[in-house]
């Protein structure tokens, strides 16, 4: 890295502000703020955004010195792709000053307020899509008018709009959760209601809460990344972005009095209904990734690249597309669901994306129903088996343990990380294993462990006695 590299910098002016992210990591920039970036280069337009970092002020002091830009980077076979992106234009620190933040929410210029916050950030429970009333922020937020909480921030800012007579924004959830709009509009109106049930009624009548389904592959951005993008272009950029070629953005075209970006302009899908794109990506892509992420960090692979070039786990995960998830699903409307899935393998084998293993590991106890557990129940209520899934939860079990397959310890990051080992390390092995995180009712719905439970004993027996890719064999043999 040249010592004297000049910092990346703004050149002109910032667009305007118009929408309000709440969560700004790295998924968000190498995705939204790349099609919002694009559309007002395109056609101009106020939808500059204002970035909220709900927990730490790391990505705003990265971006702070930059103007708030910064560079996206395209990893493909071909080589890499860069381009500097200008559509955020401040980021605010939520725990410094949480009511400069509900102000600026509060303000008429935002018309838009997008979430990536990932599945804990919702503060709600994973099996029963409800609001979690026993989370500590949920409590502090009904208790407090300065919030914690996204779905806390998002309430009392629109309480703010109703008192002073104006339109609620439009409450656009970016992650990769089934229906997040009706997710987002779930917890949000419980929490009004537990406030005041007045402005939960207006929230319901006059709010909007659009479903979407986001697709990009965005590994972490690591210090190496850094080094190597300073000394291709000689401007230091703190905060780059990576992500592969690959993208897709699809939206309910449902927002408040119907304002919005045209972001059909630059290749968003504008669309009635999101469910079909949904299923299919959740399930076959992060589905898959989930199972891949479980046995392959489990068998000592550190990506998923260099997981599927091993022809075990390649097999594997086309026997899931072909066996266990397409004929659950029902295919978005002019869609090849076998096309697609050969489209994921391609990208999964993307040799430029070091997408870790460790990484989409996280979490778990928070994507697993919507990924994996949904598949395997409307499978079990038509009849079909679900070996392969199976053995991905199994995974998951041993993951949570702690140890990997040489039976070194492993670090898990989960919001019930310590609960989960603690269940794990109390039981004996590997039934009263399987018993008791069974008994995770976050995870599990009710009905599950008696339709499951005897395959989820004989698939953990079979991971410790023949490893993660043994194990995986196994299922493929039949």
């Amino acid at each position: 890295m040249p010592a004297d590299a000049p910092r990346l910098t703004r050149n002109g002016d910032a667009p305007a502000h118009g929408i309000v992210h709440l969560g700004l990591g790295a998924f968000f920039r190498a995705f939204g703020a790349v099609y919002i970036d694009e559309l007002m280069k395109a056609q101009g337009g106020d939808w500059g955004i204002t970035g909220v970092s709900l927990k730490s002020p790391g990505t705003r002091d990265r971006l702070a010195q930059q103007g708030g830009v910064f560079t996206s980077v395209a990893l493909g076979p071909d080589g890499r792709h860069r381009r500097v992106i200008g559509s955020v234009i401040d980021v605010r620190v939520a725990p410094e000053d949480p009511e400069a933040v509900l102000a600026l929410m509060a303000d008429k210029r935002t018309r838009l307020v997008t979430l990536t916050v990932t599945e804990k950030g919702y503060c709600h429970n994973p099996a029963t899509g409800g609001i979690d009333p026993d989370h500590p922020d949920i409590r502090h937020d009904i208790e407090t008018s300065l919030p914690k909480s996204a779905p806390g921030f998002i309430v009392r800012a629109l309480a703010r709009r109703r008192e002073a007579g104006h339109a609620p924004f439009t409450v656009l959830s970016c992650d990769n959760l089934p229906d997040n709009g009706k997710l987002v509009r779930g917890v949000v109106t419980e929490l009004a209601r537990a406030i005041d049930p007045a402005l939960a009624k207006w929230i319901i009548d006059e709010g909007r809460f659009p479903s979407t389904m986001v697709d990009r592959i965005v590994p972490a951005t690591t210090a190496d990344d850094i080094a190597k993008l300073t000394a291709e272009t000689g401007v230091e950029d703190a905060a780059p972005v990576l992500h592969e070629p690959f993208r897709q953005w699809v939206i309910e075209d449902n927002f408040v009095d119907g304002t919005r970006p045209a972001l059909e302009m630059v290749g968003v899908e504008m669309v009635r209904d999101v469910t079909p794109f949904e299923h299919m990506k959740l399930r076959m892509l992060n589905g898959t990734h989930s199972a891949l992420a479980y046995l392959g960090y489990l068998a000592g692979h550190e990506t998923i690249a260099e997981t599927v070039a091993d022809p075990v786990f390649s097999s594997f995960v086309k026997h899931l597309w072909a066996h266990e998830i397409i004929p659950a699903l029902t295919p978005p409307q002019d869609t090849d669901l076998e096309d697609y899935a050969e489209t994921l393998l391609a990208r999964y084998e993307n040799p430029a994306i070091r997408h870790r293993t460790w990484q989409i590991a996280m979490d778990g106890s928070q994507k697993l129903p919507q990924r994996i557990l949904s598949t395997m129940a409307e499978n079990h209520a038509a009849g079909r088996l679900s070996p392969g899934l199976t053995l991905a939860v199994a995974a998951w079990m041993r993951y949570v343990g702690g140890t990997d397959d040489t039976g070194a310890a492993i670090e898990v990051k989960d919001p019930l990380a310590n609960r989960l080992r603690a269940l794990s390390d109390d039981a004996g092995w590997p039934a009263a294993k399987v018993d008791a995180l069974l008994g995770v009712h976050e995870i599990f719905a009710p009905g599950f462990a008696e339709a499951h439970r005897n395959d989820l004993v004989a698939a953990y027996a079979s991971l410790v006695e023949n490893g993660a890719r043994g194990a995986t064999e196994k299922v493929m043999t039949g």
